[in-house]
């Protein structure tokens, strides 16, 4: 059966992550706007500039697995475009230096349509130059930091605090400290999403010299730690609630909290990473809509 360019590409992308990096901005902008400070044009040039960056990421993972040949047959994951054939290491790069190019520009006018001082707007230039390093680097060149057990922190960083705070910075051009509970627990929950993608694949991982996280720590570990990321997250969201909100609205998240328990309960009795498997797509999903009830949420205690 004949594929086409569009859905090869499309696959590459790997549109089921990108939500994740929206989560970070969505909390971020709504924030902002329950702080009487938000602007439609930041909160879109911010979603369109870090769907590309997690596209950049997701580009140069495929990359840098299939180079590596951690992408196998071993490997309980879908399949990825350099892994099948269907897209040569030329191609790839190609691709991403046409991303690279393209979330700079992103970027640029993001930062530009954002900010006024001169060091906010070379600050934000660094980070964003930071964040595409850190985008490549977790799987590309000779010491990918991903190989080395440190993309549960990258994830955390990006996803999290820079993701929220630095949202929340371009609509307001200050920061508050209440709002790292929020950008804590986002990060946490993002951090939770790779931990089942680094489960599922402990053993072709560990055979192939890739040490995550979860490697170095083994799976029982891995597991224990999978409901802390997830615990931490509500404590943090709670705080904030109960602290900030003074609203019953503030604790719409809740709603989602018996999925969450049960995805956990399952990862806890998880023998092994073929059971972890199925896994991937609830994890998103809890992450997802919990972010998703807490802005909601906040929207309405305004």
């Amino acid at each position: 059966m004949k594929t086409s360019p569009f859905s090869i590409w499309l696959s590459a992308a790997r549109p089921k992550t990108l939500p994740l990096a929206l989560a970070s901005i969505m909390t971020g902008s709504v924030l902002a706007y329950w702080n009487n400070h938000a602007s439609f044009t930041i909160t879109l040039m911010a979603f369109i500039t870090a769907t590309l960056l997690q596209i950049l990421s997701n580009l140069a993972n495929d990359y840098g697995d299939a180079v590596k040949g951690t992408d196998n047959e071993d490997r309980l994951g879908p399949q990825r475009a350099m892994q099948t054939g269907l897209v040569t290491q030329e191609t790839m790069k190609k691709a991403i230096g046409i991303n690279i190019v393209l979330t700079i520009i992103s970027g640029l006018i993001l930062v530009f349509s954002s900010l006024h001082q001169t060091m906010d707007i070379i600050g934000f230039i660094a980070l964003g130059l930071l964040a595409i390093g850190a985008a490549i680097a977790y799987t590309m060149g000779d010491k990918p930091y991903g190989y080395r057990g440190l993309g549960d922190i990258s994830v955390f960083i990006f996803f999290g605090l820079l993701g929220v705070a630095g949202t929340y910075y371009l609509h307001t051009g200050h920061l508050s400290s209440a709002l790292f509970l929020p950008a804590t627990a986002c990060g946490l929950l993002a951090v939770a999403v790779l931990n089942i993608n680094n489960l599922r694949d402990i053993e072709n991982d560990e055979a192939c010299g890739k040490m995550t996280l979860v490697v170095r720590m083994g799976a029982n570990w891995g597991r224990k730690y999978h409901a802390v990321l997830m615990a931490v997250s509500f404590i943090c969201l709670a705080v904030f609630s109960a602290t900030q909100i003074h609203s019953l609205t503030g604790w719409l998240f809740l709603a989602i909290a018996p999925f969450v328990f049960n995805h956990v309960m399952s990862v806890m009795r998880a023998p092994n990473g073929e059971a972890i498997r199925p896994m991937m797509g609830t994890v998103v999903q809890c992450a997802l809509f919990t972010n998703v009830l807490f802005a909601v949420g906040l929207y309405l205690s305004v």
